[in-house]
């Protein structure tokens, strides 16, 4: 039967492994950071214009068909 290890016997050889993970990361440039951030910013208005105007359309919509029957 193992015994258990206390959980802060396990932090040095737990951290030692994320160090070990961490230096295997690819990293992006600076460029790729920048262009990625620009299109995420673009879909980000984007989007909200377009569910902006969507609301519009179905408010005014609901409260069309809403007067039909009041």
């Amino acid at each position: 039967m193992s015994k258990k290890v206390r959980w802060y016997k396990r932090l040095g050889p737990f951290f030692k492994e994320v160090r070990a993970e961490v230096k295997k990361v690819t990293w992006p440039s600076r460029n790729e950071v920048y262009s990625t951030t620009i299109v995420v910013i673009l879909a980000t208005i984007f989007f909200g214009v377009y569910l902006y105007i969507m609301d519009l359309i179905f408010s005014y919509a609901i409260s069309n068909i809403e007067s039909l029957f009041l």
